[in-house]
């Protein structure tokens, strides 16, 4: 746990100064048809200053954490501030303030040993072999990272914040009846260390089997037929439209850089049935993937209705950007490691439940398809992208049919989201995600309600 070695500066910090210390572990096991192709185990950490003076930031880190390297990152982060404000001499007016305020998530060490986990990731492993023997390859991956910090600000604000969590993955393969190897890979995600996520392995065994009967009904399926079709996005597909195809392109800094969402603040993008928010820490009562109760810039962070019954509303924002719009900023600046400067980053983006039970929305279905899980995706700043689709079933006259093979759906998010008629009435996170933007790769939570929608479906 990080000693708090910083709570002290509060007071003494001057004009607009960010002080934050942080510490990343991560560990990992991976087996892959019996060989151990994964065993790391790292962690690492420091501190870094960040001052503004006349629109620039001065920033200064260090990989030592004590009272000497905090004074120095102070003196030289404060010199870099001054010497850009000095040389470059365009000037800017002072960002907003912060709201002040004492944040904190609960310390958490229960961490597995590594042994342990090599020892729970070959249980699992043991157990496919055992009762799935005919297999074409296997792959048991068990994962788990945290991120721990503390900031405080000339503003006030004092965060200390700890978010573990923890990613097993199953990937299986098997021969399908046309010759070809088939894979499906399916995984479990949970907040916390190892030991709260998954006491045993037994507690996984039933995830390995749903995944076993999955992969069973995909050797069996057929290529879908290309076009515009009409198709049920489940949470784990829609999640990543949501982030990718809309949150990206309401970050205020790619907004800024030109994003389409500029042009359209206030407008209608979606059908009114749909709505999107980045949530900061709980949403409906419950706990989130991330649970960011102020930025890495000690801004307190708030809920972003970036869609809002089919209207744009607002964007994700940090200090900076806040400042360049006029609006106030959503504690949405992250950083991936002490070193790294805040930019504005996603916390958990989903699509919001509506009132249509997912039974009701497969049977007004007459010829489409249900996408079920995705694999990865892009988009750019026009809302443009395309996502993978690795499990999937055909739907006729109502009634789910055969599964699919792998394919691709694409389109416009602003266009695709104004096609929807239905959305279901569940909400359903996924834990595991990560963000790489400008080369930062960021825990993120995403996921959300099922829609009903056009889409572009690629074939064979």
């Amino acid at each position: 746990m990080l000693q708090d070695l910083l709570s002290v500066y509060k007071s003494k910090l001057s004009g607009q100064t960010v002080l934050r210390a942080q510490r990343n572990l991560s560990r990992g096991v991976s087996i892959q048809s019996g060989n151990v192709r994964g065993n790391s185990f790292s962690v690492g950490g420091g501190l870094s200053a960040r001052v503004y003076d006349g629109g620039y930031w001065g920033i200064a880190s260090d990989t030592t954490y004590d009272e000497k390297a905090i004074d120095g990152v102070l003196s030289s982060a404060t010199r870099n501030a001054k010497l850009l404000s000095t040389k470059l001499g365009v000037k800017s007016p002072p960002l907003p303030v912060s709201r002040p305020g004492k944040f904190a998530t609960l310390p958490n060490e229960n961490d597995a040993e590594q042994r342990a986990v090599m020892d729970f990731t070959r249980a699992l492993d043991a157990y496919i072999v055992k009762k799935y023997p005919k297999l074409a390859a296997r792959t048991v991956s068990l994962q788990s990272e945290a991120v721990e910090k503390i900031v405080v600000t000339s503003d006030g604000a004092d965060l200390y914040s700890i978010l573990p969590r923890s990613m097993v993955y199953f990937s299986l393969c098997a021969p399908a009846p046309d010759g070809a190897v088939v894979e499906y890979i399916d995984y479990e995600s949970g907040i916390g260390f190892i030991p709260e996520c998954y006491p045993s392995p037994e507690t996984l065994f039933g995830k390995i089997d749903k995944t076993y009967e999955t992969l069973m009904k995909k050797c069996e399926g057929v290529f879908p037929d290309a076009g515009v079709r009409e198709v049920i996005i489940d949470s784990n597909l829609g999640g990543m439209l949501a982030h990718e195809a809309i949150g990206h392109p309401t970050e205020a800094d790619l907004v800024r850089a030109g994003s389409v969402a500029g042009a359209n603040l206030g407008k209608t993008v979606a059908s009114e049935l749909v709505s999107i928010t980045d949530f900061a820490n709980t949403a409906y009562g419950e706990a989130l993937p991330q649970n960011v109760l102020a930025d890495d810039e000690g801004t307190a962070a708030r809920d972003v209705k970036i869609i809002e019954n089919g209207v744009l509303r607002e964007f994700m924002h940090s200090r900076d950007t806040a400042r360049f719009f006029g609006a106030e900023p959503t504690g949405n600046a992250r950083a991936e490691s002490y070193a790294a400067e805040p930019i504005v980053r996603m916390r958990n983006t989903a699509i919001l439940p509506g009132k249509d039970k997912l039974e009701d929305m497969i049977s007004s279905v007459d010829d489409g398809y249900f996408l079920v899980q995705t694999g990865n995706g892009s988009a750019d700043l026009t809302s443009e992208f395309m996502f993978s689709v690795t499990m999937g079933y055909e739907i006729k006259k109502g009634k789910l049919g055969r599964a699919i093979r792998d394919t691709t759906v694409s389109g416009v998010a602003f266009d695709m989201l104004k096609t929807v008629t239905m959305v279901s009435d569940e909400l359903r996170w996924l834990g595991g995600g990560s963000c790489g933007k400008s080369g930062q790769s960021m825990p993120v939570g995403m996921g959300g309600a099922s829609v009903k929608c056009k889409i572009t479906v690629g074939g064979r």
